[in-house]
């Protein structure tokens, strides 16, 4: 249908009511033509540059409500500043420009909407500019008031508005090549619709990829019952940019340069992610990296409290890929006392600091060992000398066996029950030396005392953070792979964060970055990772199908061996029928008791395979406070086709992630006593 015969069937109803599925080019707008004069109601909009296209999008409309209040105040706007989506956003009002709080972004253009036009491509509404809806809202008025139609305006870009009635508005674009005696305004291309005001356009938009707005989503599904008994409020995720700051080196353009041409996305994926592994490695980048995170953690935090200083809840922090393997490495060093601001070394080193634990003087003493402390001074013995003493070594200094096995046992232990296997030395020069850390004893021995094993890190010193997580969450993580490939061979089982109660390490089963902790930690068992449910409740059809069949073919794999035994049997029986008699009756009377025992080998192979299938408790350590450490999401019925074809896009997939994001509201809300309305299955 051509845009004239749409206008004209349009202008020819008497009572037309607007279609949202209409294909026109534009719309009637429902006004009573004989109504008086009502002031149109504004809301306000924000720009975003998307695929370098201008997007309006609209703010909430609490935020809105908020802007147009500051507006309406008549107070000067100028330095006027409204905090918009949940406070991450500042707009200054006189300015009209909407700022980012926790973080770098470029500044949006903010404007108070009240006419509209309808885009050509997107046929989404574009809001006209603040001055010139003021001058449709006066020819608007006039012509309601004066029952005068018919009413054409010129826009600063030299548009063609057309107010034919209340019910028809059209907007004409000016043809290019077209002067002051060129073609009518009629004849300037397709008509765009005109609207006046929000009405029927969505303003409470969210991003279906937003993490935060899956959380809220699932928040209404999920902790109804708490959210209407006020109990919880809402979780605000806050991003800590530490990308950025590596990247503006110029060691990118350097990159560029070098990188070939061909599967570029690949390459970008390469160049984008997995060199940062190589930046982390390295001495020159490594403390950059560090500081940059620990920093803009500290600073997120003291800026949120500021901006909400009745805060009472709780932090937990997450991390993604390479992120996740700082943040572990940045908790592992952490002190369990925030009062102490020395970062220098950290609780968990063998050596502690010297005025803030006790003395060998004091150790021996508490070992009722005093008598032997002159020795240990006479051959210049401290602390840290003792830590690194043999048996041999305690024995040519005299020391009897019960005292040496004393001695020995309590530095083993406090090894064991930090975790750290190697001390943190100062050299004379003042230069650090590599904070290597271990959490276990090494396997290597030699003369029945413990080796040190370093785990390959660069030098670096660790900054403190000024609060305690409640929860550390990895997604797609390589943590399991650096510890392995940095020397360590196991988790010790007591061992946990100095500062952080909970480790939950998530993963898409098909994520190439992704690697296991709980072996780690319970090298010798083999065992499945918890599955993370359904944020429906519920296991995805085709892996329930999946398990089905194998659990089908287990059963016939069992029946099939079990015949073929019986059948077995009979045929080596076959060849001999000249046996005495006596021995076919020995064999007869013991036929029952051997066919009683073989299907007794299936029915164990059966037993063994249902008992594999449950879940039995397994004791992976303290590292998450006794609890499970490996989660792994259920995948998709259309990723199970093809792992490889979906390997990159499943280390990408936990920002959109419902189980993910459910997982990770749930653990958060238990802190507080909170649980889901209904336990998932």
């Amino acid at each position: 249908m051509s845009s004239v015969q749409s206008q004209q069937e349009q202008l020819s109803q008497s009572d037309p009511s607007p279609s949202p599925n209409s294909c026109s080019s534009f719309e009637l707008i429902d006004m009573d033509a004989g109504s008086l004069y009502e002031p149109v109601s504004p809301h306000w909009f924000y720009c975003k540059i998307i695929d370098s296209k201008e997007t309006w999008i609209p703010f909430n409309s609490e935020d809105s409500q908020q802007l147009e209040e500051a507006y309406s105040s008549g107070k000067d706007c100028n330095g006027r500043v409204v905090p918009t989506d949940g406070g991450r956003y500042d707009v200054h009002l006189g300015e009209r420009m909407r700022y980012a709080v926790y973080w770098d972004e470029l500044a949006s253009e903010v404007r108070r909407c009240t006419w509209f036009y309808k885009g050509d491509k997107d046929n989404k509404y574009v809001p006209y500019s603040e001055s010139f809806s003021q001058v449709l809202e006066e020819t608007y008025m006039l012509a309601v008031t004066l029952d005068e139609w018919k009413k054409k305006l010129e826009s600063p870009n030299r548009e063609i508005i057309i107010l034919h009635n209340p019910k028809l508005m059209v907007h004409y674009q000016p043809v290019a090549g077209s002067d002051d005696w060129g073609s009518t305004p009629t004849e300037q291309g397709r008509p765009r619709t005109v609207k006046r005001g929000v009405e029927n356009i969505s303003v409470d938009i969210h991003c279906v990829n937003d993490f935060r707005s899956v959380s809220l989503n699932l928040l209404q599904t999920h902790f109804k019952k708490a959210q209407e008994n006020q109990q919880i409020g809402r979780v605000e995720f806050l991003p800590v940019n530490w990308h950025s700051p590596l990247h503006s080196t110029g060691v990118d353009v350097d990159l560029q340069r070098i990188t070939l041409p061909s599967i570029n996305r690949l390459r970008h994926f390469t160049n984008d992610t997995i060199l940062d592994v190589f930046f982390y490695n390295s001495p020159t980048y490594c403390q950059t990296i560090v500081d940059t995170v620990a920093s803009e953690m500290n600073r997120i935090y003291t800026l949120f409290l500021q901006r909400n200083p009745d805060f009472k809840g709780g932090v937990s922090i997450a991390g993604h890929s390479l992120g996740s393997l700082i943040l572990f490495d940045i908790l592992t060093n952490q002190k369990d006392s925030l009062g102490d601001i020395d970062s220098e070394k950290d609780s968990l080193n063998i050596v502690m600091d010297q005025g803030d634990t006790p003395t060998l003087e004091e150790d021996l003493k508490k070992l009722q060992l005093s008598e032997f402390f002159d020795i240990f001074e006479k051959e210049k013995v401290d602390k840290e000398a003792l830590a690194l003493c043999t048996d041999r070594d305690l024995q040519e200094m005299g020391i009897p066996l019960g005292p040496r096995k004393k001695i020995l046992n309590y530095f083993s232990t406090r090894k064991n029950s930090t975790g750290i296997s190697r001390p943190t030395l100062q050299p004379a020069s003042g230069a650090n030396i590599p904070k290597e850390s271990e959490f276990c004893s090494s396997s290597n021995t030699r003369n029945g005392d413990y080796l040190d094993v370093g785990i390959g890190q660069v030098s670096v010193k660790y900054p403190r953070l000024i609060y305690k997580p409640e929860i550390f969450f990895a997604f797609g993580s390589p943590i399991g792979m650096f510890l392995t490939v940095r020397g360590l061979k196991r988790i010790d089982p007591n061992y946990r964060f100095p500062t952080c109660k909970g480790f939950f390490n998530i993963y898409h089963p098909f994520d190439p970055v992704a690697y296991r902790i709980e072996p780690m930690v319970v090298p010798g068992v083999e065992f499945e990772p918890m599955l993370i449910p359904h944020h429906k409740g519920r296991k995805r059809m085709h892996l329930e199908l999946r398990e089905g069949l194998t659990r089908m073919s287990m059963d016939l794999k069992n029946n099939l061996l079990g015949s073929l035994r019986m059948a077995w049997k009979s045929f080596t029986r076959a060849p001999y029928p000249a046996l005495q008699a006596s021995e076919t009756a020995e064999e007869t009377e013991a036929e029952p008791e051997s066919t009683s025992e073989k299907p007794s080998d299936v029915n164990t192979e059966e037993t063994s395979v249902a008992v594999k299938e449950e879940v039995l408790p397994i004791n992976v350590g303290m590292l998450n406070g006794g609890q499970r450490i490996d989660y792994v999401l259920q995948e998709k019925p259309i990723e199970s086709f093809n792992e490889y074809l979906f390997a990159l896009q499943s280390h990408l997939c936990y920002w959109e992630s419902e189980d993910t994001v459910l997982l990770v509201l749930k653990e958060i809300y238990q802190t507080q006593g909170i649980f889901l309305d209904q336990p998932l299955q």
